[in-house]
């Protein structure tokens, strides 16, 4: 029995609800309502979710002090969660309630993936009970999986589906509106995630082209139609897109040393690359950052999984033995050929030198669709299938043969067997995908004739995907920190760090920032502390450019070791958190004892400098990097850093640093530390908008502010304009007179009011084209359509598919279409790609359907 349209979408849904419950529930209930993983997801995913939730409640949505050194707030978290609806869901709850949704909202990104993916291959199937199937297949693909680490990943997946039924409404349909309003959410959901769907649906809709039905069916004035609601997409979610963008400028993540170029646009730098990407489709995922297969494929976190949940590649395999080459065929294979080439694979994240396999939920989507076609053929011919478990086995045959038993001689003449890093691990993934297969092929050699074959595929499948996951997460909870049991862990994360903030109390008044020796990574980011320590991908290019030239490593975070502690009180740092369990207490020197709490040691900098503080000598940038890196700060806490035309500017206030007299002790820091704070800003308020300093100086003086530089600043001092001076690499500075004074620096996220302003636009512009729409739609309405008359009558018919499926499927007398496309009289578009209209003529007295 066949499902109403509505009712197979709500029952994806309703299962990969249920089943993603049953994964996650366990854990929930281990984590006493907590879940807690390891690495990326519990020091960023939790953290950043309670940070955004507590900024966009209090209207604080411009520039956050707490994440690294400050940072523009859209710009940064944009890409993480912002403009997620799954994130606005937790803003009627209180924050304290935010860590308790992690999971629940895991389930419901889940249960939507199943449900977008459901939807669009209904439009390729005669039984929608087998899209239902797909659209497991792909909710709970390895590619999910994996990427429950990097919690953000899901909302891009979730999405993408509509992308591809945006382009099949347009282009089957005529229906209007679909793909501008999936393109508007994909690009508004997660932008760097748009660059590569927005690559991939170009190349869909070039492949799709191969396919005759939907070449006819397109027209110069389809495709505009597509061209147009693209870039009306693009421009509704500009709210989002254009800051996100301005905020990516100077970062080097993001610049021309990032691309990659040379021999290594064909060719993998690393052999175990190639493999790797094979061993993706065959196998389920390994645990992102720690490779088992092939250790060393340098791609540690880059969410490398294309399997399907126990039918593995059968189904892909069976399609490719079972169908002509059709445009789905041609696609799936110019997306392997895309996967084992560098530079092509590089195209979705902007050729990127680093690897990543971040777009695979975009071809594991048509593996589904794939997959569940094989399976509903399979009830007429199970050739295709046997022929593709021979091949699954013999894959999974050779990977065993090469990673249990290659031989290696090792540095002192032993001898061992396997290239796996943990041998135990691989028989147990290999175990899982042959347990996979067996059941994928007993089910289909066995009860494919079954009226209840689709609820055992499905049932199967549903068993496959809970086993599979919590072993998956189970493993990675053991091997998430290098520190102590699991239990030990969970326990730190929850009660030192999620619950840690009501056991902090420091001052709030001067400001200043904290920080946190050899501590879990984003520890006072959870604790509401502005502080030094920033495991964080997008922040400023200034912190990028600043870092570096200190000699401390910056590439997606902020860690300055020890050895440059002259940098803790130029960055205004008063507090340093030492767990008390910890054998090293005195770190690093100027440091004396304050208190204990939430089970750290808390340290006070006696060289503390308060925010705003003033020079009289400068260097310049070269000058400066003449210096070794460990002394540079000490150079900064002398002299003021800048370039040659803002030495010009302020020259009459500054001295050049007499570099030959230079000194880097302990005493001779402790000195310049003093005779900064002799002249620092006496307040210093920050709030929504940006923060308010006053001084009173003897003599005019150049004020600085160790405040990331970004275009959205502006600075007025006694309520006139001033100029911002970039200075210390990275930061800002301001001329102040003497006297009272009054400085005012005020935030607005570049690119933000521009975007509103052009979503707005587009807006209005999509809602007056799908009305338009709607009344060209009214007016083109017509009558029923009696085929079976029209046809007796000599007459040629075009039917929409609802009109073709009734009167197809109808038992009356008269010409029977039934019975004359079994004659083979007409051919039966729907084993291939149904399309939505059809024409039919009468001849011979036979139907034909022209298509």
């Amino acid at each position: 029995m066949q499902l109403p349209q509505k009712s197979r979408h709500r029952l994806a849904f309703m299962l990969a609800l249920g089943i993603s419950s049953a994964i996650f529930l366990p854990f929930i209930v281990d984590g006493s309502g907590y879940f807690i993983y390891y690495g990326d997801f519990n020091v960023q995913q939790i953290p950043f979710y309670r940070l955004a939730h507590e900024a966009v409640r209090s209207g604080d949505i411009f520039w956050s002090w707490h994440t690294d050194l400050g940072a523009n707030f859209i710009g940064s978290y944009s890409f993480y969660l912002l403009f997620s609806p799954f994130f606005w869901l937790t803003l009627p709850f209180p924050v304290s309630f935010v860590p308790y949704m992690m999971a629940p909202l895991l389930v419901l990104k889940t249960a939507f993936a199943a449900m977008t993916a459901c939807i669009y291959l209904t439009r390729f199937v005669k039984d929608p009970g087998y899209a239902v199937i797909g659209g497991l297949l792909y909710a709970f693909s390895g590619w999910m999986t994996t990427n429950i680490f990097f919690n953000h990943f899901h909302e891009p997946a979730v999405f993408f589906p509509l992308l591809l039924i945006g382009v099949e409404k347009l282009v089957w349909d005529g229906k209007k509106g679909y793909l501008a309003a999936a393109v508007f959410i994909n690009a508004l959901v997660n932008y760097w995630f748009f660059i590569g769907q927005a690559v991939f649906v170009v190349i869909y809709f070039v492949l799709r082209m191969t396919d005759r039905g939907f070449r006819l069916r397109m027209s110069a004035i389809r495709f505009m139609q597509l061209a147009f609601e693209a870039v009306l997409g693009v421009c509704c979610a500009a709210v989002a897109l254009l800051p996100s963008a301005m905020a990516l400028r100077g970062n080097p993540r993001t610049g021309p040393d990032s691309l990659l170029t040379g021999q290594w646009l064909w060719l993998y730098w690393n052999e175990q690359k190639i493999p790797a990407v094979i061993h993706s489709m065959f196998f389920p995922p390994e645990l992102t950052g720690y490779p088992n297969f092939f250790p060393d494929n340098g791609a540690k976190w880059a969410s490398l999984s294309a399997w399907l949940p126990m039918i593995g590649m059968a189904g892909v395999l069976a399609y490719f033995f079972g169908r002509r080459y059709d445009w789905l065929k041609k696609l799936l294979a110019v997306c392997l050929v895309i996967a084992l080439v560098p530079g092509l694979n590089s195209m979705f994240v902007l050729l990127n030198h680093s690897y990543y396999a971040r777009w695979f939920y975009m071809p594991v989507l048509l593996m589904a669709l794939a997959s569940v076609r094989a399976l509903e053929d399979c009830r007429y011919d199970t050739l295709p299938f046997r022929r593709a478990f021979k091949w699954c086995a013999a894959v999974i045959a050779v990977f065993i043969a090469i990673c249990a038993f290659t031989p290696i001689l090792d540095y002192y003449g032993g001898l061992s067997f396997g290239l796996a890093e943990d041998m135990k691990l691989f028989w147990f993934f290999t175990a899982i995908a042959a347990a996979g297969l067996i059941l994928t092929a007993t089910l289909v050699l066995g009860l494919r004739g079954h009226s209840r074959f689709q609820g055992f595929m499905s049932g199967a499948v549903a068993l496959f995907a809970v086993l599979y996951s919590v072993s998956h997460i189970t493993y990675g909870k053991d091997i998430g920190m290098s520190w102590h049991t699991p239990d030990e862990r969970a326990k730190f994360v929850i009660n030192t760090a999620i619950r840690g903030k009501d056991h902090t109390y420091l001052p709030d008044t001067p400001f200043a920032r904290a920080d946190a020796y050899d501590a879990m990574d984003n520890l006072l980011m959870f604790w509401n502390l502005p502080n030094i320590q920033a495991f964080h991908s997008i922040v400023p290019p200034s912190i990028m450019e600043f870092y570096p030239v200190m000699g401390v490593k910056r590439d997606v975070s902020s860690k300055p070791e020890t050895e440059f502690y002259a940098l803790r009180p130029l960055l205004s740092v008063r507090w340093l958190f030492i767990h008390s369990g910890k054998y090293e207490q005195e770190p690093m020197p100027g440091y004396r004892g304050h208190s204990q709490q939430a089970g750290f040691n808390v340290y006070e900098n006696e060289n503390f400098i308060p925010m705003g503080f003033a020079y009289d000598a400068f260097t310049d940038i070269y000058e400066l990097e003449e210096f070794p890196p460990q002394y540079r700060g000490n150079v900064l806490l002398k002299a003021v850093a800048l370039s040659e035309e803002a030495i010009r500017r302020n020259k009459d206030l500054l001295s050049p640093l007499d570099i030959h007299s230079f000194v880097a002790s302990d005493e001779e820091l402790a000195m310049d530390c003093a005779a900064r704070r002799e002249y620092s800003a006496y307040s210093f308020e920050r709030d929504r908008l940006g923060f308010t300093a006053r001084t009173n100086f003897d003599r005019p003086k150049l004020l600085f502010f160790s405040v990331p530089w970004e275009e959205g600043w502006s600075a007025s001092v006694n309520g006139e304009a001033a100029y911002i001076e970039r200075a210390n690499i990275g930061f800002m500075a301001v001329r102040v007179p003497a006297g009272e004074s009054l400085i005012r620096f005020d935030y607005m996220t570049p690119g933000l009011v521009g975007g509103i302003k052009i979503s707005i636009a587009g807006v209005i512009v999509l809602a007056v084209y799908l009305l338009i729409g709607i009344r060209g739609r009214e007016k083109g309405k017509r009558q029923p359509v009696d085929a079976r008359a029209a046809i007796q009558a000599g007459e040629t018919v075009r039917l929409t598919e609802q009109e073709y499926r009734e009167q197809f499927d109808s038992k009356a007398k008269g010409v029977n279409l039934q019975r004359a496309l079994n004659e083979g009289a007409a051919r039966h578009m729907a084993n291939e790609l149904s399309p939505p209209e059809r024409t039919l003529r009468f001849d011979e007295h036979k139907a034909v359907d022209d298509d």
